[in-house]
């Protein structure tokens, strides 16, 4: 392989936040962050969300809603909003500096700059195109505080580590080891789900062409039904181990929400894998997309917009095993019809294994099947 030439951070510079510090934190004012806010504020401080270096002023942030860019032009399509009430808002804004903590420990700063209402549903109809509650990110919008705060964060300790985080890594240590490694072309790859074969066959029809495969699963706050994070790591694990070569995979997970954004939140995701070091990015079908809200393909279409995003998105058609032709195929190389199909829905699978049915090992891999068999209850029960 040549030199290679690493991709560059979305913005041109990889954002690091993360700060020693001694000060003295005495008499500060402070304010509890949830553990979804608190990951994403570390992915602000480690440039997964490069350029942002904290909370958008209102400027942005009407921008992002409405054109799904930054004031600069930059794409960028999902605000990262701290919301606070009335009485919280004044007395931050009083302090200017506000200590950051969660679960009784202290781990950022903010520097606030400005603080703006949020008018929810127009915010929501914007973002997700719909102000129906029944839209998981509307719902969570509807239930927000009414004051947004825009500022620069700083992240003084990391969260610690723990068996659901034994796989995250910043974008600075995916980046050497892609360079380490002498790749020239990575296709990261997104997912919120447990592996089937259909998934693994897009992955290696990816890397029969590229370098590297980047599989970072999204771990973090999922709607009801979804499959539970440790169950996800388990199957992705077992997959890897046993069915991938080591020396063109790096598995890392994204420990941040999904929000069901649809084809805004398939730009979102393409620019965090961006930020990794990944030169294309897998969009799926229906990408983020959540019950009837966004048309399957509504997520390639949008990358018509971002001509600039300087990352490529492949789109590969559903892959599916034909009896018929004894193998993996999908619409594009095989001429047989549905009844020759056999294809894993997520409806399916989780039908399956609600009754304890094993699925066949043309659609899941044995171990993974006996992964999610050995939990009684694999799935988010409440949102």
């Amino acid at each position: 392989m040549g030199h290679h030439i690493p991709i560059s951070p979305h913005g041109g510079r990889l954002v690091n936040r993360v700060i020693e510090t001694k000060m003295n934190f005495d008499g500060m004012t402070s304010l509890e962050i949830s553990n979804d806010l608190r990951n994403d504020i570390e992915n602000m401080a480690d440039g997964i969300f490069s350029p942002l270096e904290g909370f958008v002023g209102s400027d942005e942030f009407s921008n992002i809603v409405h054109h799904g860019r930054l004031c600069n032009d930059l794409a960028w399509t999902i605000p990262i909003m701290l919301d606070v009430d009335k009485k919280t808002s004044a007395s931050m804004k009083d302090a200017g500096e506000v200590l950051l903590k969660n679960n009784n420990e202290y781990f950022g700063l903010l520097h606030v700059d400005e603080i703006f209402s949020l008018e929810k549903l127009p915010v929501a109809r914007a973002l997700y195109n719909t102000d129906d509650l029944k839209h998981p990110g509307v719902s969570k919008i509807s239930a927000m505080n009414d004051f947004l705060i825009g500022g620069k964060v700083e992240v003084i300790s990391r969260i610690s580590e723990s068996p659901i985080r034994k796989f995250r890594m910043t974008p600075l240590v995916v980046r050497s080891e892609v360079q380490k490694r002498g790749w020239e072309t990575v296709v990261g790859f997104q997912t919120r789900n447990v592996p089937h074969i259909a998934h693994e066959m897009v992955q290696k029809a990816a890397l029969n062409i590229y370098d590297g495969l980047f599989l970072n699963p999204l771990i973090g706050k999922k709607k009801q039904g979804d499959f539970k994070d440790e169950l996800i790591l388990n199957a992705y694990s077992s997959l890897i181990n046993n069915y991938y070569p080591m020396c063109s995979t790096i598995f890392a997970t994204l420990h941040t929400e999904m929000r069901y954004a649809g084809p805004k939140e398939a730009i979102h995701h393409a620019i965090m894998r961006k930020n990794f070091g990944c030169s294309h990015f897998i969009v799926g079908r229906d990408h983020a997309g959540v019950g009837q809200f966004y048309h399957p393909f509504a997520a390639h279409e949008i990358f018509k917009n971002y001509p600039d995003l300087e990352i490529e998105p492949i789109f590969f058609p559903e892959f599916y095993y034909c009896k018929r032709c004894l193998g993996y195929s999908n619409a594009k190389n095989c001429p047989h019809g549905q009844e020759f199909r056999e294809v894993l829905s997520g409806t399916k699978m989780r039908k399956m294994v609600s009754s304890g049915e094993m699925p066949s090992e043309y659609l899941m891999r044995p171990e993974i099947s006996r992964i999610i068999l050995s939990y009684s209850d694999p799935f988010i029960s409440t949102s």
